[in-house]
């Protein structure tokens, strides 16, 4: 696989030091646990499939992963689970169907929100969930809409802020890029340590790059409000619980280290983990991966 082709997505845990990595692109992915407070990573296992990581949400404590896949094959051709990081297989599972709506938020440790329709909403065969675990359709209208509303929603929970949005496309599905945002999407996160020091921005200037990723993303930090160090062309990035920043990169995770309030320059970014060689290789979960954990 091209290097370029390698695209990692991370979400973080809001109240605990750990993340989820996913490694893609779309026909394989590998989930990772990530331990930010060390920088040690535990490999899992592989979907054959995709995974719509724009719509999966971590617990709190980072113990559980609520997440949306498909493979368009029998017997349920797209699902939302509950696994336990790093390996997906199903403590719960529902059946979806097609690629509308699916995943959904954690609203607490024992509280999800699925993202189905009010017909999608019964557990496979076989599953069951534990007693203190409590699911509630999502928002006003559940098991539609794409990545949105459950990405932008989680974004917002997790501190950032919409500060632009289109007010027109241009769109051309013959060209390098289908379609192109003006102004582009943008939105912002202060710094959690330094809030006044740093912001960090994400700007999405289009949709569908062929052979290129779905989103056309570029982070950049903001500098005391006005200086902006423009980081580019990025799968994801965010603020560690540290104050550090975080990105990814053509397969690969960097550090950029916050140390009392100064953050270093993006140029002393330290790569920490490249996976962009990892190969597929089955592999079963072991059983603790297996069981609910106690609440």
């Amino acid at each position: 696989m091209q290097l370029a082709h390698v695209r990692l997505h991370v979400i973080l845990a809001r109240n605990a030091s750990f993340g989820v990595v996913f490694r893609g692109p779309s026909k394989s992915v590998l989930l990772i646990k990530w331990n930010t407070s060390n920088d040690t990573f535990q490999s899992g296992q592989w979907l054959k499939g995709r995974i719509y990581e724009r719509r999966c949400d971590l617990s709190p404590d980072g113990d559980l992963l609520l997440y949306f896949a498909a493979n368009y094959r029998d017997p349920y051709y797209s699902w939302s689970a509950i696994s336990r990081p790093p390996f997906l297989t199903a403590l719960a599972l529902w059946p979806k169907g097609d690629g509308w709506g699916g995943g959904g938020h954690f609203l607490s440790e024992k509280r999800i929100a699925l993202n189905h329709r009010a017909g999608e909403m019964e557990l496979a065969t076989n599953f069951s969930l534990p007693k203190w675990l409590t699911v509630k359709p999502f928002g006003d209208r559940p098991g539609w809409g794409e990545d949105d509303p459950v990405w932008s929603e989680r974004l917002k929970r997790d501190g950032w802020t919409l500060v632009s949005y289109p007010t027109r496309t241009k769109g051309d599905y013959g060209a390098k890029v289908w379609m192109e945002f003006v102004p582009p999407i943008i939105w912002r996160k202060r710094n959690p340590m330094w809030p006044k020091r740093y912001s960090l921005e994400m700007s999405i200037t289009g949709m569908k790059e062929k052979d290129g990723p779905w989103y056309l993303t570029e982070h950049s930090v903001i500098r005391n409000e006005n200086e902006m160090d423009r980081i580019g062309r990025t799968d994801w990035a965010d603020w560690s619980q540290s104050g550090d920043l975080l990105f990814a990169r053509h397969g690969c995770l960097y550090r950029v280290p916050c140390k009392r309030g100064i953050l270093a320059t993006l140029e002393d970014a330290m790569k920490i983990v490249d996976f962009s060689k990892s190969q597929f290789k089955a592999r079963d979960a072991p059983d603790e991966a297996r069981r609910w954990p106690s609440k």
